[in-house]
């Protein structure tokens, strides 16, 4: 304990790099996955990479779809405060860029999104999001999405916009349209044409790919003027102006059907629904009988995504995961080629990234747990896998650590599953010091496969458990009880128990059991405290939820509406680790961005506080300008070094 009382300084320490320079261990794992995204020309003859750079950048990448092809630069952001986040190919010498940030505005962040077209030989761009006017009466700072990339045409795109009414005192001359739409846009000339009209509560369209928005969702708004939590969906049957009711999605329960993609020729759309308590692909007709039909439902997982293919983005299938992701595909032509290539790859995971018009080409990424992944392009005609580039190239030559699903049992008889990574080589060891290392969300889960911060803590000596605990997405609503917050007991006791199973395995010294998670897994690090404070020796929580009844107050949303999104009601209290600040044992290492939209770095600061007022042993460490992703490499290696080192200590 000594060792720990060296490292941690109460207080707050401003910046990267409180602690010193990480070593190259660190600096490795903590550099950003390398390629963000990937798309293919519709030529199938050149690749659009955005890529990671150094610290915040990142940059668009293209080069020609052979091996030993030069990268040539097009596009560059900063990360102060803009990320690229990914390019579409609208023409075979046309790229259409998304990039979003977060930028605070006195006491609140706000997050931002643009779209813009840039040429592949890096000239002629052409902001094509809404441009805010001087006298906007509001502000909207959603820049839209593409809704379609219209393959028969050569450099245009069917993309939502949002618009803001204007109006200036002394002038004739106002904007009354107000919400999303959807306009027509040429790439090269920024010219628009609205294709639907804004509408004040709509939330997303969906075309059918070939030009055509079939499905609008608007969100419900009560006579108070807050938000229902209610979806609506509407449809426009074929050949028709009108809109008609598809469906009715109810976030408090997660039910009801929840549109996601048409199919032009079956004159239908995709979507989610609860089948027997779990999440299920159906289909509806896109006609006045609206005929549903179930298209896939497993009988122990919800299924969590669709399979697209193509520039029109045709559904070929389905995905899930068990212990790992694994896919359901309609399309035999697609389902035979991710099997040859799985096996021409040796059995590693295999996603289909983009294909070109023809279907002659596509990009093909594939990984596993012991490689962060790889892009390849494959040649149907010539039979030929080239690889583009590594996810991780800073990672090669470091041995890996395997990750094996496990599963324990919770205090009540309940089966958890988990996923646990040893030390390389010391598969068999016992003793270890070991880190429960609970997910965010808490409506998320880990999977199966590369994961950066687990395999550093691994190589660093740790044994780590991922625990899928009650409360995780995934299983079926039986599993996510109510939710993780207003549940707290059973989701915070699952993962006390995964640290307390570590322990009777002999796989974990108990005087060397820790805790850290990120986001929802940094408040339960924090929770735990509540349950059993000397069962962890060293907490670790990044940008954390501390304190419930605050981040309600400070949202700009309905408070009302959030206590029932968030099922915790009248518990807030005890739900919160504030609370609980005069209980803990262990001492406290945070992290937390200023610029943080997800959980507001007040959060981790009131935390600090009520540590150190209790007189426990406590430090924040503040990464000035970041998100709530921490989205810079030289952090994250900081984060990586000072996190690992502080839990080491525990028990020296």
């Amino acid at each position: 304990m000594k060792a720990v009382l060296a490292l941690l300084a109460t207080g707050v320490a401003q910046g990267a790099l409180a602690q010193g320079q990480p070593d190259a261990l660190a600096k490795a794992f903590g550099a950003r996955e390398t390629v963000i995204s990937a798309s293919l020309s519709p030529d199938g003859q050149s690749i659009a990479l955005v890529a990671a750079g150094a610290g915040r950048t990142t940059q668009t990448y293209v080069l020609e779809a052979k091996e030993g092809a030069e990268p040539k630069v097009v596009a560059s952001s900063t990360g102060k405060p803009e990320y690229l986040n990914r390019c579409d190919w609208v023409s075979a010498d046309r790229l259409a860029c998304q990039i979003f940030g977060a930028q605070r505005y006195g006491d609140d962040v706000y997050g931002f999104s643009n779209v813009f077209g840039v040429d592949v030989a890096g000239g002629n761009i052409k902001l094509l999001s809404q441009r805010r006017g001087q006298n906007a009466l509001s502000f909207d700072l959603r820049g839209g999405e593409i809704v379609d990339l219209l393959p028969g045409e050569d450099g245009a795109i069917l993309m939502s916009r949002s618009y803001v009414p204007e109006a200036k005192i002394g002038s004739l001359i106002e904007k009354r349209l107000e919400g999303l739409g959807v306009d027509r846009i040429d790439t090269r000339s920024g010219a628009a044409k609205r294709i639907e009209a804004p509408q004040a509560q709509a939330i997303d369209y969906v075309s059918d790919g070939h030009g055509n928005v079939r499905i609008m969702g608007v969100q419900d708004v009560k006579g108070t003027g807050y938000a229902s939590g209610n979806y609506k969906f509407l449809y426009r049957p074929q050949g028709k102006s009108g809109w008609s009711e598809l469906s009715v999605y109810r976030v408090q329960d997660n039910s009801g059907f929840y549109p996601v993609a048409v199919d032009a020729a079956r004159n239908l759309a995709y979507g989610y629904e609860k089948t027997n308590g779990r999440d299920a692909l159906v289909t509806v007709a896109l006609d006045p009988g609206l005929e549903k039909k179930l298209l896939f439902a497993h009988p122990q997982v919800d299924v969590t995504g669709l399979i697209r293919v193509g520039r029109d983005q045709r559904v070929v299938g389905a995905s899930f995961v068990t212990d790992r992701r694994q896919a359901m595909y309609f399309d035999e032509q697609v389902a035979a080629l991710i099997k040859s290539l799985g096996k021409a790859l040796g059995g590693k995971a295999v996603h289909i990234g983009d294909m070109s018009s023809d279907g002659q080409r596509a990009l093909v990424w594939a990984g596993s747990d012991l490689d962060p992944g790889q892009y390849y392009l494959f040649d149907r005609t010539a039979r030929k896998l080239s690889p583009v580039m590594p996810d991780r190239p800073e990672l090669a030559g470091h041995t890996l650590a395997t990750m094996q699903s496990v599963i324990y049992k919770a205090a009540d008889g309940t089966s958890i599953p988990a996923y646990l990574t040893l030390p390389p080589g010391k598969e068999g060891a016992k003793g270890l010091p070991a880190i429960v290392m609970p997910h965010g969300g808490p409506e998320s889960r880990d999977e199966w496969g590369f994961d950066w911060m687990a395999q550093y803590y691994a190589v660093r000596g740790f044994a780590v458990i991922q625990p899928q605990f009650r409360g995780s997405t995934g299983f079926g609503e039986q599993w996510m009880m109510r939710n993780a917050f207003h549940a707290w007991r059973t989701a915070i006791g699952d993962i006390a128990d995964a640290g307390r199973w570590l322990v009777a395995q002999g796989i974990a010294d108990p005087a060397k059991l820790t805790i850290a998670g990120w986001s929802y897994g940094g408040y339960a690090a924090l929770q735990v405290q509540a349950i059993d404070p000397g069962l962890f020796k060293a907490i670790v929580a990044i940008a954390p939820l501390t304190d419930i009844g605050d981040w309600m107050r400070r949202t700009r949303w309905s408070s009302n509406f959030l206590v029932e999104q968030q099922r915790v009601g009248t518990d807030t209290v005890q739900a919160s680790p504030v609370s609980h600040a005069s209980a803990f044992r262990a001492p406290v290492l945070m992290f937390h961005g200023t610029d943080d939209n997800n959980v507001d770095i007040s959060q981790a600061r009131i935390m600090q506080a009520r540590l150190e007022g209790a007189g426990k042993r406590s430090r924040l460490i503040v990464y000035d300008g970041l998100t709530h992703n921490l989205n810079d490499s030289d952090a994250r290696a900081d984060m990586l070094q000072q996190s690992a080192d502080f839990l080491l200590a525990a028990g020296k």
